[in-house]
């Protein structure tokens, strides 16, 4: 699946590659990413942080509370069926690289899986990738599909800020 909604800053292998999202749930993927001038490892560190806050439009997401500009220390250790991003469930990770949450179905919205990745470029430098699939019927994934879209890019944005300030700062 290529074309916004579904996918968003990722290359044509990123949006093919499979993620473990992918074995989560059986659904429509969603593939969203941006370029990090920042090592994987500190980007990984932000991956973490969305056990803290989601980092996204905090009016909506967080309650009008702004997520954190520095790193919660033991944010990064993490633990299977901890919270994340505040309605998924941390099921699975590969610490300093990736990590997988699902939410539940809800009524007649169905489960949904998320993978946030640290890929390495260089030793300077990482991608952000995000997956998330989900097996809500059409249309509400239609809608998911593209209010994730608005939110999604705005979480990536501010995690790739946010990392960056980390390495320069």
């Amino acid at each position: 699946m290529s074309g916004l909604p579904w996918v968003w800053g990722a290359t044509a292998e990123e949006a093919a590659r499979r993620y473990p999202a992918d074995d989560a749930v059986e659904g429509r993927p969603m593939t969203r990413a941006v370029d990090v001038a920042a090592p994987s490892e500190v980007l990984w560190r932000w991956l973490c942080q969305v056990a803290v806050a989601p980092y996204s439009y905090d009016w909506v997401d967080n309650g009008f509370r702004r997520s954190p500009r520095e790193l919660t220390p033991g944010a990064d250790r993490l633990e299977a069926g901890q919270p994340m991003a505040k309605v998924f469930r941390l099921t699975t990770f590969d610490d300093g690289h990736h990590w997988t949450a699902v939410t539940p179905g809800r009524g007649r919205l169905g489960a949904a899986a998320i993978t946030y990745a640290a890929e390495p470029v260089s030793p300077a430098s990482s991608r952000l990738v995000c997956r998330l699939v989900a097996t809500w019927p059409r249309p509400a994934l239609d809608a998911l599909a593209w209010g994730d879209l608005a939110m999604m890019r705005k979480q990536l944005h501010t995690l790739r800020d946010l990392a960056e300030q980390t390495t320069t700062g």
